[in-house]
């Protein structure tokens, strides 16, 4: 009938696409039921139909463009009827400058990582000026893969995450957002199923797909592996923006554990099919980080930690590694945030006394919920040097968390195995003072609270197989406290 009408009054074919497509604008509720038949039996060429949406992305400007015109174009996308990327091209701005502001982000973070490890005082007339960090503007192409996310175009969407820099278009609070809310509607069944505390407790009501085609939804923890995984991959550290749904994954992954039937043992399973390495994949990636932007919750380093407790202390220690070496090397946002929780470690350990014990015991806890990899290794940095700071430092510890003291493990195993300190003085008769100290140090966290021993002892073994004794200092501590505990439960 339109092409007749067409006919008819001699319409203009493309003026008649615009009305309809302005028509798409007002109600985007009916694509299935009215405008995607209508744009398919009417246009048959999708370069004519891209080339009037890329006009009207072209004559709007990039940083007010309507967000009815990303929502039908994503659905035009979801159903097929245009493909991504012959509208791709027509979107500003262009992928050599979002590039150039992803490196330009990642290279001001390191410079303010740079400047806050300057020494040397400046001169009156040098002055150093502050990092004002100016975000890339919010354009068309991060508007369209918001658009195609909250239609539940996953497919599409991830292709335009994958263009770009790692986790840098999910930096934006909009489209993190969005993919947390997506995420939440596909693991909701499998949650409420494997993971709800009580029947009686109903919950929040997530997401609801209404008029949109959502992905499908989880029935059973394999499914997670082809839904939600790829999503919470690609959101990155930025899950940090909704903790809910962050407490939701660590409770699935601890029921995936379970599955695995590491509840009762440690034992790494042998199938393929099972979600333990998933699990790993997920806490490098995603829950550890998060956690590290967070401010002080201790209620998710516990959720953490009934995950972490089950798995071996090998692979728990790699991801205390991975978590302190390398995740704070890549990504803009944690740079900054590790410079700042350096600053204010340093601020701290500058005032421990023995006068002041309890207040600063909880500022150290507050700090280590987060980021306790770079408050121990400054700690035991200190301990190194000035050893009257053992017995202070010892009680303000007891403000930590199971999974901080976990991590404290890990940081004297590294700095107990640091390749570039020699363990004996000059004259080679007397061990040196960092090695007496920090097997001191040892002997007291040990002692004074319930700390896992295994990852020490073998590493004692280890060195003694390697002909290295002068690690027996730190056994002679270990079983001195071992003794200790054994007459208290057995007097």
């Amino acid at each position: 009938m339109i092409q007749s009408l067409i006919g008819c009054f001699n319409l203009d074919p493309n003026r008649v696409l615009d009305v309809i497509l302005e028509s798409f604008e007002c109600r985007p509720q009916l694509h299935s039921r009215l405008f995607v038949p209508l744009i398919r039996s009417y246009m048959s060429d999708s370069l004519t139909l891209c080339e009037v949406l890329g006009f009207k992305f072209t004559s709007s400007d990039p940083s007010s463009t309507p967000r009815s015109l990303f929502i039908i174009t994503a659905l035009l996308l979801q159903h097929g009827v245009i493909l991504l990327e012959d509208i791709y091209r027509w979107l500003t701005p262009k992928d050599s400058e979002i590039e150039e502001f992803a490196a330009k982000e990642l290279a001001d973070a390191k410079e303010y990582a740079r400047r806050m490890n300057i020494i040397a005082v400046p001169k009156d007339d040098e002055k150093i000026e502050e990092l004002i960090e100016e975000r890339a503007p919010y354009n068309q192409k991060f508007g369209l893969c918001d658009a195609l996310l909250s239609v539940g175009a996953w497919d599409q969407a991830s292709f335009l995450l994958k263009r770009h820099p790692e986790f840098f278009v999910t930096s934006y609070r909009p489209i993190s957002s969005t993919i947390c809310k997506l995420v939440d509607y596909v693991i909701e069944p499998v949650y409420r199923s494997r993971c709800r505390i009580s029947s009686k407790l109903p919950g929040k009501p997530v997401l609801v797909a209404g008029v949109w085609n959502f992905p499908k939804t989880a029935k059973e923890m394999s499914d997670l592996r082809e839904t939600a995984f790829p999503m919470l991959l690609s959101l990155g550290p930025h899950l940090y923006n909704d903790p809910v749904l962050l407490h939701k994954l660590i409770r699935l992954c601890n029921t995936a554990l379970d599955d695995c039937g590491l509840n009762n043992s440690k034992k790494i399973p042998n199938e393929m099919d099972s979600l333990y390495f998933d699990v790993l994949t997920l806490f490098d990636v995603v829950v550890l980080p998060s956690l590290a932007l967070m401010e002080s919750n201790c209620c998710v380093a516990e959720e953490v930690w009934n995950v972490l407790k089950k798995l071996p202390y090998e692979h728990r220690y790699r991801l205390y590694g991975l978590w302190k070496n390398d995740t704070f090397q890549s990504h803009s946002l944690l740079i900054r945030r590790k410079v700042d929780c350096v600053k204010r470690i340093k601020y701290i350990m500058k005032r421990v006394s023995k006068d002041n014990v309890k207040p600063t015991g909880r500022v150290l806890g507050k700090l280590s919920h987060s980021c306790p990899g770079f408050l121990f290794d400054y700690i035991l940095s200190q301990i190194q040097i000035y050893d009257n700071l053992i017995g202070p430092v010892v009680d303000s510890l007891k403000y930590l968390t199971n999974l901080s003291y976990d991590v404290l493990g890990y940081c004297v195993l590294e700095a107990l195995s640091n390749p570039d300190k020699e363990r004996t003085n000059h004259d080679g008769t007397t061990i040196s003072m960092w090695l007496t100290a920090l097997s001191a140090f040892c002997g007291a966290i040990y002692k004074k609270y319930n700390m896992d021993l295994t990852g020490l002892l073998q590493y004692v073994a280890n060195q003694l197989k390697a002909q290295k004794s002068l690690d027996l200092l730190i056994l002679q501590v270990v079983s001195q406290v071992v003794c200790l505990m054994y007459l208290c439960l057995y007097p």
